[in-house]
């Protein structure tokens, strides 16, 4: 759990406004659940997301959208897409498969 204390999340909607603030949100609590101290969150749409990714580490976003972040992939950030964007088991799981929660 410590790996992700202090790590930066990023997540983003088509628009930024409601669903990525409910995201937030979702997130919010399931690291808060998990013991993770997160540095930063941030939500916004997927057009501001597409050029500031790689300044976070982790960026959850809806499937459709993962292609716009290859550039940040790259650049070392852990780059999710979900199915459903409220679910909090499935960011976790997310987080869990990719070795990053303990």
């Amino acid at each position: 759990m410590a790996k992700l204390d202090n790590k930066s999340f990023l997540v983003c909607c088509a628009n930024g406004a409601g669903s990525s603030l409910m995201m937030k949100m979702t997130m919010q609590k399931m690291l808060k659940k998990q013991g993770i101290n997160p540095g930063r969150i941030h939500h916004c749409a997927v057009s501001e997301a597409k050029s500031s990714a790689s300044q976070f580490d982790v960026v959850f976003c809806a499937r459709n959208f993962t292609g716009n972040f290859k550039e940040a992939e790259k650049k070392g950030t852990h780059v999710f897409g979900l199915r459903n964007i409220m679910s909090e088991q499935e960011m976790e799981k997310a987080l869990r498969e990719a070795g990053l929660l303990d």
